[in-house]
């Protein structure tokens, strides 16, 4: 157990005692305990394997692999239809987590076993996602936005694309556009301060 975790699990929730399970299952392999997004993220050889989380409904072990583990009981979920590689097994109890012990501790293992594997998952590219009009036009009027824009990572470009394309009115995602430009030319994320 990493003292720097801790906090986490000593944190009164209402998955307090549904943590400290997930915690003691996940801890019964080898994997490192670490803290990442504000969340405990266990690792083998540095590498993210799954992480415990919660919500309001329910909390849960996110697998970063999860889309290409092996699902025998067909319950683990895609978050968002957004969410690539990603995978959750949800609980709404602690006795939930309790009856399913030998299950959630077979997922683990396989989740370990997927990254031992070296195996990497085969994310969408930029170009694949919907480029609204909106953004586009933006881009063609502004050289400097155009090339602020593919200077962002990825996952920054991703993210902008994403937020852009769900507003479903033009004149929103009009206004989405214009309130960004400022931080895309300023080499930011969507979140990013």
């Amino acid at each position: 157990m990493n003292p720097k975790v801790n906090w986490f699990f000593d944190k009164t929730t209402k998955w307090q005692e549904a943590y400290q399970e997930l915690r003691e299952l996940v801890l019964s392999f080898d994997l490192t305990e670490e803290l990442k997004w504000g969340c405990p993220c266990y690792t083998f050889e540095k590498n993210n394997v799954v992480l415990i989380h919660g919500f309001k409904d329910y909390c849960a072990l996110l697998f970063m692999k999860g889309a290409i583990m092996k699902d025998p009981k067909n319950i683990l979920v895609q978050q968002t239809e957004n969410v690539q590689s990603a995978r959750q097994l949800r609980f709404s109890s602690l006795d939930e987590i309790i009856k399913q012990q030998t299950i959630i501790k077979s997922y683990i293992k396989n989740a370990i076993e997927v990254e031992k594997s070296g195996v990497k998952i085969e994310l969408k590219k930029t170009a694949e996602y919907n480029m609204p009009e909106e953004f586009q036009s933006a881009l063609n009027e502004m050289a400097d936005l155009k090339i602020a824009f593919k200077k962002l990572t990825p996952g920054r470009q991703k993210g902008y694309l994403l937020y852009f394309s769900s507003a479903k009115q033009s004149k929103t995602r009009n206004e989405r556009v214009e309130k960004y430009i400022p931080k895309i030319l300023d080499g930011k994320g969507l979140d990013d301060e």
